[in-house]
């Protein structure tokens, strides 16, 4: 499917919109390097046998599945993203990093980045853990932990720590996040980028991206589960479908308060596609509503990005929320 015509142009036309967020560093799946790809996708997942025949035939059943599990393992790209301060080895298909990532990871405030334990359930590849840390001005007293089922994206998240030399402060917890009889400990600063599609409105991503995108447990659960991982005072911070602010209100109530709504829009014109919300244990203050961020100038395709939106995705600023 790379080699035909569209795939070709659409390669061609995700490079053009992904200055802001870094290039291509390498392909991983051979000594060779493949065809550079644009880093993000920016549109805002033995047999023990005998010598019986029956075991022989085991065998062969056995290593049929290997050979075919070998075959599947997917291509894994290596991509400069904020800036080039990052890098990320990430899938070469299917759920790839993506402009919520950055733009919630600049939405944390500062001093929650700069200390105690930061916790990002379903973490993917750990470039939000890193793009976190990376805007950390405390060299030391912090913790940042996440949290991935998926074994594929667990192991590529440790790998980017490692790469990127933040052993020292991430740690990569291979688990469910949401299974709320897990002992994580408690946490200072928690933020997530939940699933989102439903998988109900008939435009089902490719099968790679099913697992990242297909949201099989309400926003609710997610508010409910992990507010009782918080600690006094602590915040969390998510990003969602702009659609979904009613639900998530709802989840809040009665758990988390101060609730800060941040719009994210196509452009000045458009209506927003995509909040950022954040809410505090123990808090009593009103909600507030900013005015949020346009990502593209009026007039210009979506290859461009505004100076505002371009700062935060090259992290050379924070959003300002508060």
């Amino acid at each position: 499917m790379r080699a035909s015509t569209a795939a070709r142009s659409s390669a061609k036309s995700a490079a053009s919109r992904s200055t802001a967020l870094g290039v291509p560093a390498a392909s991983l799946a051979g000594p060779t390097a493949g065809p550079k790809r644009p880093p993000l996708a920016l549109t805002s997942e033995q047999n023990d046998a005998g010598g019986s025949k029956a075991g022989q035939g085991a065998f062969r059943r056995s290593r049929g599945r290997v050979a075919r599990a070998r075959m599947a393992q997917p291509e894994v790209t290596e991509d400069a993203i904020f800036g080039g301060r990052i890098r990320i080895r990430q899938p070469a298909r299917g759920y790839r990093v993506n402009v919520d990532t950055l733009l919630l990871a600049a939405a944390l405030q500062q001093e929650r980045v700069d200390a105690g334990r930061i916790a990002e359930p379903c973490c993917g590849v750990g470039a939000g853990l890193l793009a976190a840390a990376a805007s950390a001005t405390n060299s030391g007293g912090i913790e940042f932990v996440g949290i991935e089922r998926d074994p594929l994206f667990a192991q590529l998240a440790r790998e980017n720590v490692e790469l990127n030399a933040q052993a020292h402060r991430i740690r990569i917890v291979e688990a469910d996040a949401l299974d709320p009889n897990a002992d994580f400990g408690v946490f200072d600063c928690v933020f997530f980028n939940p699933p989102y599609d439903s998988g109900k409105d008939g435009r089902l991503p490719a099968a790679e991206k099913r697992a990242a995108f297909v949201a099989d447990r309400p926003i609710g659960d997610w508010i409910k589960i992990w507010s009782n991982r918080m600690t006094a005072n602590a915040s969390l911070t998510l990003i969602h479908r702009a659609h979904k602010l009613e639900e998530i209100l709802r989840a809040l109530e009665g758990r988390l308060g101060g609730v800060e709504v941040f719009p994210i829009r196509p452009n000045a014109n458009a209506e927003a596609r995509r909040i950022i919300v954040r809410a505090w244990k123990g808090s009593r203050a009103p909600l507030k509503l900013f005015a949020g961020l346009d990502l593209h100038p009026l007039g210009d395709a979506k290859d461009k990005y505004t100076p505002q939106a371009d700062a935060i995705l090259r992290g050379e600023a924070r959003l300002q929320l508060g």
